[in-house]
């Protein structure tokens, strides 16, 4: 069974490696994973979500 891993904003902004002002931004463009609120002061991204996310911009050469 594969278990998917959530990552705190500064865990994810550092597996992307970018500062979390970057990941915010990034936040706000339609193609970026969902951020998914666990309460009012948690919020996490998806692991495996951002990885295929940051793999595909790769395969597109970072457009």
């Amino acid at each position: 069974m594969m278990q998917n891993k959530s990552l705190r904003p500064k865990q994810a902004a550092d597996l992307l490696g970018v500062g979390p002002a970057t990941l915010w931004r990034w936040a706000k463009q339609p193609d970026f994973p969902k951020s998914r609120k666990l309460s009012a002061r948690c919020t996490v991204f998806d692991q495996d979500e951002l990885i295929a996310w940051r793999d595909s911009k790769i395969a597109a050469g970072g457009k």
